[in-house]
Order: C-alpha cells, then sequence, then structure tokens
C-alpha cells in the first residue's frame, strides 16, 4: 500500500506558466523524492502600469509518495 503527501508551493517566472512550473518543480525536486505529479491551484500576473504582463505566479499542489 502507497502513502502520498501533498505540499503547496509557489513559484514565478518572468518568462511562463511553464516555466514558473518547471521552476517549482525543480526547487522541490532538490529535498523531495518520490514525486508523482502536481497541479496548478492559481495562476497569477504581474503587470506594469500599461498591461503588459511583467512576471507569472502559480501555486502548485505537488504529490509524492511517502517512504
Amino acid at each position: 500500500m502507497s502513502v502520498a503527501k501533498i505540499i503547496e508551493v509557489s513559484a514565478s517566472s518572468k518568462t511562463s506558466v511553464e516555466d514558473a512550473v518547471r521552476t517549482g518543480l525543480k526547487k522541490v525536486a532538490e529535498t523531495v523524492k518520490g514525486i508523482q505529479g502536481a497541479w496548478i491551484n492559481e495562476t497569477k500576473v504581474v503587470t506594469d502600469g500599461q498591461g503588459n504582463i511583467t512576471e507569472w505566479r502559480v501555486n502548485l499542489r505537488v504529490t509524492f509518495l511517502v517512504q
């Protein structure tokens, strides 16, 4: 029987949502082993005064197996 745990992390990128997700998962993988998947819980953007996106932010729920 497997037991999984879910943690929530926030990550950001100046280029894209996908890059923010990759950045977050790579950082989590430095200390957490057995990552099974993740889902985007929330997506946010930071804008300048002109309405241009300057940063993408995501909240991720990361699932991993408990050893």
